[in-house]
């Protein structure tokens, strides 16, 4: 029985470093050009951002307490972990469609293994920008560590939990894999990433409060600023009662439509 146990584990474990190594290498080698757009893409938003913002609002360069540059840093890259977590999921099944021939290859493997490669580029390229950071005078060096790796971990699982179910119905059903890349931009300004909650009216600040990615957002924030003035509303168990639920979901409709997704 043990025998059988470690034989079965050990065949799963090759399984997901073959699957690491070719997603890894078709993220990072497919284009010439990868890891400059992976650096590139954040720090255009920001230049463009800051520039609108000096535009708009003149010499403010201060937001709910904390430097507006390093604020929307660390809130942008919060947001691109949970988006390219999302959205990445969606083409997973179908790109190895071919290795379901294999019996111990499962649909959710490469699912997950697309998710743990996005991530680690993710945080390799944030951590470049934070050790860069004073470079520019800005200081990106969280005020509490521990605080900042649970909202980036909150964040991915988020992602993960969205992406899980994004994977099964986009394969199921092509059209909402459209429809959620529709989504993506639009996101992006109800997330409070391009500007700060407080900035919101009261009258609206309940409904974009409903919004998941919101509260991660602002943790990571407060985890890096001390001074960062955090509503009230803002809730570490909403956050967590969305990961729970969203990593539950795309868990049974992965167990349940498990044949269906290899036949696809």
């Amino acid at each position: 029985m043990k025998a059988n146990v470690r034989t079965s584990w050990q065949v799963t474990r090759s399984v997901w470093y073959a699957l690491f190594m070719r997603e890894a290498l078709a993220r990072t080698t497919a284009d010439r050009f990868a890891w400059f757009w992976m650096i590139i893409e954040p720090a255009a938003m920001i230049v463009i951002m800051v520039l609108i913002r000096a535009a708009v609002m003149g010499r403010s360069h201060h937001v709910g307490g904390t430097e507006f540059v390093p604020w929307f840093i660390v809130g942008l890259f919060g947001f691109y972990l949970y988006r390219e977590n999302t959205m990445r999921l969606i083409g997973a099944i179908d790109a190895n469609k071919a290795l379901f021939a294999y019996r111990q290859v499962k649909p959710i493997d490469p699912v997950f293994i697309r998710s743990y490669v996005e991530t680690v580029l993710k945080t390799f390229v944030f951590l470049i920008f934070i050790v860069l950071s004073p470079l520019l005078s800005i200081d990106l060096t969280p005020d509490n560590i521990l605080l900042a790796f649970v909202a980036w971990f909150a964040l991915w699982a988020l992602g993960f939990g969205i992406g899980l179910i994004l994977s099964v119905l986009s394969t199921l059903y092509p059209e909402i894999g459209k429809i959620a890349r529709i989504v993506s931009f639009p996101l992006l300004l109800v997330s409070c990433v391009l500007f700060p909650i407080h900035y919101v009216p009261h009258n609206f600040r309940e409904i974009v409060l409903m919004n998941p990615i919101v509260h991660g957002v602002e943790l990571l924030r407060s985890s890096f600023f001390s001074d960062y003035e955090l509503i009230e509303s803002i809730s570490s168990l909403y956050l967590l009662i969305w990961v729970l639920a969203s990593i539950s979901l795309g868990m049974a409709l992965h167990i349940r439509f498990k044949n269906e997704l290899k036949a696809k």
